[in-house]
């Protein structure tokens, strides 16, 4: 009796202790104002220290942060609109017209259907897949036509600014530094500066034909330097002094994007591996056991479960590209 007197004495000493220690670190600082004052002492802190650094930061901005700034808001606006499907075309670097555009998205939608409907996969299940092959694949060509183009147009694009500089440097005439890209870069800013060249030949003057290389390759950079060009050609202005902050912005964007790439390589991976173990399993299982697996296609219940299944996978999907993505 008197060890279990001992043991409850103790029990009770030591839930004392810790409720006064809990009351002590929650409830006192409330009640006494130390709360109060460390908050009044952090802002007054933060303020001093925010205030300079904002000084210092407003009077040392670069023209080459302005340059950033101005490419973010370019970006931004760009985003927002949304190009008619000929013009989609064309910035994809396709030929097309419209109508071939249309009948090749019909044929490729009706050959999905008729596909799927000969295998007897059932017509809800043939009108989705004609569906997405009639009007999901062709848009996505396009988008994937369109990101691989403006990829290399960025990746050539610092180059063809450094030859404007430097000829502009060496006392050359701005059409002759555009002539001078159009013979000599790469695909596809050798194409694009071409034609600035040929929309100058006809009578345009050369600010407004570099304006309208955004509508060809809707990319911040690109309607930057047409603002420069046009600007300059306005005002006037230190067109090489310009184009050389451009130049850097580029660099190092490609350097930042370069990094952020290699950064998330890891996750990327790791997302790829998470989607692909379903079907691998579902694989192995075919493979080992086919009439355990084949009721997931062969009954009602079964579709339904691989159709579920496909949207949660697909949700899944996205939800890791979106975290994985990231933006700069």
């Amino acid at each position: 009796m008197a060890g279990e007197n001992m043991q409850t004495l103790a029990l009770f000493f030591m839930a004392t202790v810790a409720m006064g220690g809990i009351a002590w670190v929650f409830i006192y600082p409330a009640l006494s104002g130390e709360r109060k004052a460390e908050k009044r002492k952090e802002i007054v802190v933060r303020t001093a220290s925010t205030v300079p650094a904002r000084t210092v930061r407003g009077a040392q901005k670069s023209r080459r942060e302005q340059v950033e700034g101005t490419l973010k808001e370019i970006e931004v606006q760009a985003k927002a609109k949304r190009p008619p499907l000929t013009t989609k075309i064309e910035q994809a670097g396709l030929k097309w017209s419209k109508q071939r555009f249309i009948v090749t998205s019909v044929i490729l939608g009706l050959v999905g259907f008729l596909a799927f409907m000969i295998v007897d996969a059932g017509l809800f299940a043939s009108l989705g897949v004609g569906f997405a092959a009639g009007f999901g694949l062709p848009l996505w060509m396009l988008k994937f036509l369109k990101k691989r183009r403006e990829t290399k147009f960025i990746a050539g694009l610092p180059d063809a600014v450094d030859i404007i500089v430097r000829g502009i440097k060496a006392g050359l005439p701005l059409l002759d530094c555009l002539r001078m890209i159009s013979l000599e870069s790469a695909e596809p800013v050798r194409s694009e500066f071409r034609a600035i060249i040929d929309t100058q030949a006809i009578g345009m003057p050369i600010g407004e034909a570099c304006s309208k290389l955004f509508d060809r390759i809707p990319l911040p950079e690109a309607n930057f330097f047409g603002i420069v060009i046009s600007i300059q050609q306005r005002a006037g202005g230190n067109l090489s002094e310009a184009l050389g902050n451009l130049s850097k912005v580029l660099r190092e964007r490609k350097k930042m994007k370069q990094k952020i790439q290699a950064m998330s390589m890891e996750a990327k991976a790791s997302a790829s591996i998470i989607a692909c173990l379903p079907l691998a399993v579902m694989l192995l299982v075919y493979l080992s056991s086919p009439d355990y697996i084949s009721l997931l296609w062969t009954s009602s219940q079964g579709r339904m479960l691989l159709a579920c299944s496909a949207a949660w996978m697909g949700t899944g999907v996205m939800v890791m590209r979106k975290m994985i993505n990231f933006d700069f």
